[in-house]
């Protein structure tokens, strides 16, 4: 990320910074990889380390299944019922020791605060509107935007009351960032990348309060959760600068690359993480080649696992999939187009597909009791 500054503060890092009423304001370095990755200084009223009570909760990890048979696997969001705010409402799907992946039903305000001590969120917002309240700043979301929220970062999830929030979200164990390929070594992305700094948004507004009492953050950290009650107002910052918060990137601004010939799913890369990789598959014309076949070549991941989030449109290559699906393709077995998908290709001249995918480099577990939203057909779908 790009350097940014909100509110106030002084003029030289690590000096005296007085309030108004002559005591200090209270400054925290929040960084990663021990002081020499990407941070920010923060200036809060009050001490951060300011702790009433603590609490353990307890785990949070899922259980996978036992192992079965290699298989496709098709996954159906829309009959999830779970509901609440932006912590309750998760469902976790899928996961490995790199990252855990689910959906959630936004229906509510959260009334404490959180913030997660493993790692970065991602989350792909599907429909719905809000904003996101955080350390920060605030910033408002619509559908099609990815948030990207850094470890440790406190805030809460506000959406609008008119619809509920639908959420694909990714618990990272590691940093999100902008893929490497597409940046010089200033860490600017280049200009063949597909989306470039104007294109994302940082918190948008500081709110500054603070009003003593008590206030709920929930931890998440070392597997667990844990709840920590302040005597002040978690969101209590006067001023930031630096390269460490949150931000977001709309999938309408990632404009895709396009060939004469089918292009490989690299082309489609817009985050990366520690052993994965996250894809937009945005509307877009097709090859241009006189005899090219627009649909995706049979292929094997030999070192992934591919998980599709259908988002909208009819995709290209399947059929009988519909918005809000999860499909996972594992490592060690082919996959490709649906019987017929390759023919209707040729000749088109666009595709109006939406679609999130997730590449991991370990293979994917699926979470105990997803039976009742998984189509068991799935791996057979090829079969004219």
């Amino acid at each position: 990320m790009y350097y940014r500054q909100l509110g106030n503060i002084p003029h030289k890092r690590h000096t005296v910074f007085k309030k108004k009423d002559g005591t200090l304001f209270r400054e925290q370095v929040m960084g990663t990889k021990g002081f020499s990755g990407t941070q920010s200084i923060l200036y809060h009223h009050h001490m951060p380390t300011e702790v009433m009570r603590t609490e353990f909760i307890g785990s949070y990890l899922p259980e996978y299944e036992e192992q079965g048979s290699l298989r496709h696997r098709l996954l159906q969001t829309d009959k999830i019922n779970k509901q609440g705010d932006a912590l309750e409402s998760r469902e976790y799907l899928l996961g490995n020791d790199d990252l855990l992946i689910g959906t959630a039903n936004i229906t509510k305000d959260m009334e404490n605060f959180y913030r997660n001590g493993d790692g970065d969120e991602l989350f792909y917002i599907h429909y719905g509107a809000g904003k996101i309240e955080t350390m920060f700043g605030t910033l408002s979301y619509r559908p099609g935007d990815y948030v990207i929220i850094p470890i440790g970062t406190i805030y809460r999830v506000i959406p609008d009351g008119a619809e509920a929030t639908k959420v694909l979200f990714v618990e990272s164990f590691s940093q999100i960032t902008t893929p490497r390929r597409y940046r010089n070594e200033y860490g600017q992305l280049l200009e063949h990348s597909p989306f470039c700094e104007r294109d994302i948004r940082g918190p948008e507004k500081l709110l500054t309060y603070d009003d003593s009492g008590e206030f709920e953050v929930i931890t998440k950290t070392r597997g667990c959760l844990h709840s920590h009650i302040l005597n002040h107002h978690p969101l209590d910052v006067e001023g930031w600068d630096g390269y460490l918060y949150p931000w977001v990137f709309n999938i309408e601004d990632f404009e895709p690359i396009t060939g004469r010939v089918h292009q490989p799913p690299p082309v489609h890369q817009t985050f990366e993480g520690n052993q994965f990789v996250v894809c937009s598959f945005v509307p877009r014309l097709f090859d241009y080649h006189p005899e090219s076949i627009p649909a995706p070549y049979f292929h094997s991941n030999v070192n992934s696992d591919e998980l599709l989030y259908y988002v909208d449109g009819n995709f290209m290559s399947r059929k009988g999939v519909k918005e809000g699906s999860i499909t996972l393709h594992p490592s060690g077995i082919p996959h490709g187009p649906h019987p017929g998908k390759v023919e209707a290709s040729i000749g088109k001249k666009e595709t109006l597909e939406l679609a999130v995918m997730i590449d991991t480099f370990k293979p994917l577990k699926v979470v105990k009791n997803t039976a009742p939203i998984e189509d068991d057909q799935y791996m057979y779908s090829w079969i004219k």
